[in-house]
Order: C-alpha cells, then sequence, then structure tokens
C-alpha cells in the first residue's frame, strides 16, 4: 500500500516529461516559423474536398511527405522537394501517412493539374493505368442520358463509359476532390530556417 504514492508519483513524472519534450517543445519550435509565402489557405471547395480526402481513407495507400534524398528517392520519382514543417500549417488532421501503395500526393496538383484527369483517374483509375491496383470511387458520379448545363462530363475512353450509351458526369463530392487534388502543391522555395526531418543527412537536403 505505501508503495503506490511513489509509483503514482513516478507516472505523473514520466507522463510530465514526455508532454514536455514529444508535444510542448515541439509545438513551440514550430510556432516560431513564419508561414511559407507561396502556401495559401484552403477555399471553401478545396476544403470540402479534403474530408472527402480523410473519409475516404486515401492516407491508407497514399502519404504527403517527400522525403529528403538519403531517405528514398523521391526527387527522382517526380514526388518534389523534400517537407517542411510549414508545408502542413493549414492541414487538420494531418495526412502524412505511412503507406506508399500509390504514390505521394503532396505536389500531385502541380505534377497532374488537369481537372479532367483527376476526375477521369477517380471514376476508373484503370482507364488511365491499366495496371492500376487502386479502387474506383464511381459513386462520386452519376450516369446520364444526356448532360444538363452545368454538368461535368467526364472524359472516358471508348470500352469504360455506359455501355447503354449517356455520359457519366461529376457529382459535386467528385468535383470537390479534384480541387482538393489539384491544390496540393507545395513546390514553392521555403525558407532556410524551415524545420524538416533530414535523415542522416549533415547539412540537410536541398530544397
Amino acid at each position: 500500500m505505501n508503495r503506490y504514492l511513489p509509483l503514482v508519483l513516478i507516472s505523473l513524472g514520466i507522463l510530465a516529461f514526455a508532454t514536455l519534450f514529444l508535444v510542448i517543445a515541439p509545438g513551440i519550435q514550430i510556432a516560431q516559423r513564419a508561414v511559407s509565402e507561396g502556401l495559401r489557405p484552403y477555399t471553401e471547395q478545396e476544403a470540402r474536398g479534403r474530408a472527402q480526402y480523410v473519409s475516404l481513407g486515401c492516407v491508407y495507400c497514399h502519404s504527403q511527405q517527400p522525403r529528403s534524398p538519403d531517405q528514398a528517392p523521391d526527387g527522382e520519382r517526380g514526388w518534389g522537394r523534400p517537407a517542411v514543417a510549414g508545408d502542413y500549417v493549414f492541414d487538420r488532421p494531418h495526412q502524412l501517412g505511412t503507406m506508399r501503395t500509390g504514390p505521394d500526393l503532396l505536389n500531385v496538383g502541380a505534377r497532374l493539374p488537369s481537372a479532367s484527369w483527376q476526375l477521369t483517374h477517380l471514376y476508373q483509375p484503370r482507364a488511365i493505368f491499366p495496371w492500376s491496383i487502386m479502387p474506383a470511387y464511381p459513386y462520386l458520379f452519376e450516369k446520364k442520358a444526356k448532360a444538363a448545363e452545368g454538368d461535368t462530363v467526364v472524359v472516358l475512353p471508348n470500352g469504360v463509359g455506359p455501355a447503354d450509351g449517356g455520359v457519366i458526369v461529376a457529382r459535386p463530392e467528385a468535383l470537390d476532390l479534384a480541387a482538393y487534388l489539384l491544390s496540393l502543391d507545395r513546390t514553392y522555395p521555403v525558407p532556410a530556417n524551415s524545420l524538416r526531418d533530414d535523415g542522416f543527412a549533415r547539412r540537410g537536403a536541398s530544397s
């Protein structure tokens, strides 16, 4: 019975120590950095698209954190410069991800800047890449006999569209998600004092 008090005090001390060095100190360190000039908040449509991205669980197959050259050849893959903490100022919740079943998406808006391409890819990835294992999202789209004014028709190759005719148009959820993907562009220069994980590099990776 007399040992409970020391055990409680030690446990609280460990918790306080971990909170200080793993939560409070990094938060203070990041808060002191200015937002990169090239980064802007998400628009309302992009924010809705981001909510779609989160709800669909895209993070389980896609990361959003290009790494330094000594960690992975992400630059050679065309995924962009190593990410810095300031790239995520407007992200809640963060979608860093650890799995790379698909490519990193932090700069997909710069790499594939076509809304039409994004919609086709979301409707049926194998319409573009026959080898793709990415799931299709047909419920983000609607089949119509004829497009109405204001509809965004999805461009599909022969054999992928409706077999009995008609067109596939994007629902608002698909347009929002495409807008979010196009907003993913962190190709702007970053401040020299930006925080990032440089792995084993002694002088930091190139920007």
